[in-house]
């Protein structure tokens, strides 16, 4: 039974929740999104910001797992090596053992909230960070799931047409590249996209979950004290 002394909170996007299928009672509070402020800015470099008008810009993230699969993030960055398009990688804790290719700039870490408004598209391994922030920002997804979380994120954005999913380690290059140019010319989902982005964003998660946490709170502080 729901506690007036107890909340389940949870962050996932309105547009892409399972409430409708699997109702939930009042103690659970949907957060859209939890995107942090306290990232340092983020200024392109030069090799990416300057680009021909017709080369969009592309965020890669697998994450600190995914992203220590060397070889993984080796054929991802050659899959991507011919591409127009320019790259920004955050290469994860093997960045030393990673060769990017010269139209791709990256990090062993960089900061993801400042990164994803800059770009077009985001490439990622499904993580439900990434997968909020990029809906946050209203921005398209590629999704090579690696485990957990990750498999029912990139179905969600697949079934709902937010992104594609893809087999992770089976996609050639032919097919990461075409699902790339596939959701950069879909002007109408981007259109969508931006609009959900700015729906979420103007429900402001950070402040509804403060709220919440601070209403069991004090509800717990009158409970104690009578």
């Amino acid at each position: 039974m729901p506690r007036d002394n107890a909340a389940n909170i949870y962050v996932f996007p309105q547009e892409a929740d399972y409430v409708a299928d699997r109702p939930l009672d009042e103690s659970w509070h949907r957060i859209d999104s939890s995107v942090r402020r306290t990232d340092d800015d983020y200024v392109l470099p030069v090799e990416v910001a300057d680009r021909p008008d017709d080369s969009a810009l592309v965020y890669l993230s697998l994450g600190s797992l995914g992203g220590a699969d060397v070889a993984l993030m080796q054929r991802l960055v050659h899959a991507f090596a011919s591409s127009p398009h320019r790259f920004v990688v955050s290469m994860g804790p093997q960045a030393d053992r990673i060769r990017l290719a010269g139209n791709m700039v990256g990090a062993a870490t960089l900061p993801q909230t400042k990164v994803i408004p800059l770009v077009d598209l985001v490439v990622t391994h499904g993580g439900n960070n990434t997968t909020t922030e990029a809906l946050h920002f209203g921005k398209p997804m590629v999704v090579l799931p690696l485990f957990w979380d990750q498999y029912d994120n990139a179905q969600r954005m697949h079934e709902l047409g937010f992104g594609i999913r893809l087999d992770t380690y089976r996609s050639t290059p032919e097919e990461l590249n075409a699902a790339v140019e596939r959701l950069l010319g879909d002007t109408a989902l981007r259109e969508r996209l931006a609009g959900v982005g700015e729906s979420i964003r103007a429900r402001d998660g950070l402040t509804r979950g403060a709220d919440v946490i601070e209403s069991v709170g004090l509800t717990y502080r009158r409970t104690a004290a009578s």
